[in-house]
């Protein structure tokens, strides 16, 4: 082979490779909105509650809530479990707030808004 078939050769193998590994690497993420439910006679919705979201390779997203109760995450599509405990304190009470919601589906054809029911346990502060 001579040296100007050579060259070609090589750009052409370069060519090739440079179009194998030429590959979209985004990442699809949803929004997912996890509203916090008060019971009723306890407290407002407020800013800074906790809430964890779990997928099933146990990775862990965090957020806390905006002033309506709501967390906001961006994560990729999947089925997640959304969890909070909170202690919150008034001047006469410490309320306790838990809840859980399992088979949260996350998809990018899908609502992504859930609500989740909290317990509450409270306790009186005496002054």
């Amino acid at each position: 082979m001579n040296r100007k078939m050579t060259y070609c050769w090589l750009a052409a193998l370069a060519a090739l490779l440079l179009a194998a590994c030429s590959y979209d690497e985004e990442m699809e993420v949803c929004t997912l909105q996890v509203q916090l439910v008060y019971p009723e006679d306890s407290v407002d919705p407020y800013a800074g509650a906790r809430v964890e979201l779990r997928d099933a390779k146990a990775s862990v997203f965090v957020d806390s809530t905006d002033a309506q109760g709501v967390a906001r995450f961006t994560v990729p599509p999947g089925i997640y479990e959304a969890s909070s405990s909170e202690v919150h304190l008034t001047y006469d009470w410490r309320y306790i707030f838990n809840g859980v919601r399992s088979l949260i589906v996350v998809s990018p054809d899908s609502a992504n808004r859930v609500d989740m029911a909290l317990k509450m346990s409270r306790k009186r502060i005496v002054h």
